[in-house]
């Protein structure tokens, strides 16, 4: 029997790369909020993999993007935390592009400078001929030497085991951290919150999303009429402005419902259970500026903390 290896992967890239569809497709679960927005993913999210021979502990973290409240300031600390924290570092950059953008720049330099195993995964490949591919690979080659570069479309299943025997390759021999039951160290309070945020960055128009968090006051699993199991959960979208709070309800409240209808039905797929979801909105101006909010959004303590201390 072959000795059973264990790490923490990091996902690294610039705002809207397809971190968080990559993260889900290796995972084959949803763990992390996809839409067509950049900034996303404002916190650390583990998505957990369990092999036959190994246990790889993913990390999606925020786009590296330009800094512009304290809150968008905390999201690039917490990627860059947990770089310096990861065993290898899957470095996600987009097919379509001719040159090393600012933020690959700025990402290269950090991984020369804390000198990580790191996999560059070129996602998008069907956006960009094969001669253009093949440049891009080359210029990526020069500035830092990558375990394996591969190409990928992160929609494509065929993909995932291409990219997982690659990490398993280059992991140390070690425990599984997690049991093998776990794909995730999200609560479902965390996920529920998630969903209903994934939900309004889809259907918002783009002055509106990054300006929302999403709280769940109430997550109560109980029985409807039927006695069937279900969870009745009570959610709080926080948005900046009046304006705002007017575009997320919608006329005639025709927005936030859509909004939770999306998330209900993603939730009872995801908790394999029935669920009741009510929805309010709230004004809180500034709230990217303040602390407590921010380390609860961002979840501050880096993912891989627990992997430290072990």
């Amino acid at each position: 029997m072959e000795k059973f290896k264990s790490g923490y992967v990091t996902i690294v890239g610039r705002t809207n790369v397809g971190k968080s569809t990559l993260i889900n497709l290796l995972v084959g679960e949803k763990v992390a909020a996809i839409a067509n927005r950049v900034q996303t993913t404002r916190t650390a999210i583990k998505g957990i993999v369990n092999r036959e021979n190994s246990q790889i502990v993913f990390i999606d973290t925020p786009g590296i993007h330009k800094p512009k409240t304290k809150l968008n300031k905390t999201m690039i600390e917490t990627s860059y935390s947990n770089l310096e924290d990861a065993d290898i570092v899957l470095f996600l950059v987009e097919a379509n592009k001719t040159s090393i953008g600012k933020e690959e720049a700025k990402i290269l330099e950090k991984l020369k400078e804390i000198k990580k195993k790191c996999i560059l995964i070129i996602n998008k490949i069907d956006l960009i001929k094969r001669e253009k591919l093949l440049e891009l690979i080359e210029l990526y080659r020069k500035e830092y030497a990558f375990e394996a570069v591969i190409p990928i479309s992160a929609l494509k299943p065929k993909y995932k085991e291409i990219v997982l025997c690659e990490i398993e390759k280059n992991l140390n021999y070690g425990p599984a951290y997690y049991d093998i039951e776990e794909y995730t160290d999200q609560t479902l309070r965390q996920l529920a919150e998630e969903t209903i945020r994934e939900k309004a960055l889809l259907l918002l128009q783009q002055e509106v999303p990054h300006g929302i968090f999403v709280e769940v006051q109430k997550m109560k699993n109980t029985k409807n009429r039927k006695g069937e199991e279900m969870y009745d959960i009570d959610a709080t979208i926080y948005c900046l402005r009046n304006s705002h709070k007017g575009i997320i309800i919608g006329k005639n409240g025709e927005m936030l419902k859509r909004i939770g209808t999306l998330a209900r039905i993603d939730m009872e797929r995801n908790f394999m259970t029935k669920v009741n979801l009510k929805t309010w909105v709230k004004v809180k101006e500034d709230w990217q500026e303040n602390d407590a909010i921010i380390k609860k959004v961002t979840n501050v303590q880096n993912a891989s903390q627990s992997h430290k201390q072990k």
